[in-house]
This record gives C-alpha cells, structure tokens and sequence, in this order.
C-alpha cells in the first residue's frame, strides 16, 4: 500500500506541538516542533518526497538498503535524508524515520525547552522508537 501525501501529513501533524508553514511555497510543507524542521513533504510529476533528518550513520546505511532513501535534496546530506514514496518502502518503516526525524530534533532544543515538552507530553510520545 502506498502511502499517500495526506496520510503523511496526518501522521507528521499528530506529533505533540507539531506546526506546518509553508515558507518555500504552497508546493512544500515544513513541519516544525517548537520552532525547529523536522520533516518537509513535496510532490513534483506525483511523485511524493519527504526530507527527514537522520543519524548521520544510520543516513548512510538506510541509502545502502533502500533505493527509495537518497542524500537530502537541498539539505545537509549529512543529516537529511529524502524518501521517496514509491511504495517500496513499507509504511512502518516510513513512520519510524518520521518518528526519529522528531526525536533527534527534540534531543537538540535546549534543555529548559526540551523537559517542558517532555512533562507536557510525555517521554514515551515524544521519542517513539
């Protein structure tokens, strides 16, 4: 099953504190926790893309596996992945990265920030694994 843009932005909104902008253009959405970008979706020829931060190991190694996972399309290719949403990626694999795009952003606000999303929300919400 492919999943579709949508339901990608539906599961993205539902991360606590979680807001959309549109600051390129009504073609990309960003999705921000707190005022940082975790997530961008796009779709260009219908071809849906979704740019999410990623361990800078774990980026390398999900390329090697999945021919859908490349470097992040105008990001740091370091710490950015672009998934394409073909449908060779299986839906839970897609949630996980989304999950840990938003973790890895939540671990990097400063702590004051980060322990008062944690009480709001809970650390089991906020670092899904």
């Amino acid at each position: 099953m492919t999943l579709t843009r949508s339901k990608i932005r539906q599961y993205i909104l539902a991360k606590p504190e979680t807001i959309e902008d549109y600051p390129f253009g009504p073609d990309v959405a960003v999705f921000k926790v707190l005022g940082k970008m975790f997530a961008l979706l796009s779709s260009q020829d219908d071809i849906i893309n979704l740019n999410l931060k990623c361990d800078p190991i774990e980026a390398i190694q999900l390329r090697d596996l999945f021919e859908a996972v490349k470097p992040g399309y105008h990001m740091n290719k370091k710490h950015w992945n672009t998934v394409i949403i073909d449908g060779s990626l299986p839906k839970g694999e897609i949630e996980r990265m989304i999950d840990n795009s938003y973790s890895l952003v939540v671990k990097g606000l400063n702590k004051a920030t980060r322990t008062s999303l944690e009480l709001r929300h809970g650390k089991a919400v906020i670092y899904k694994t």
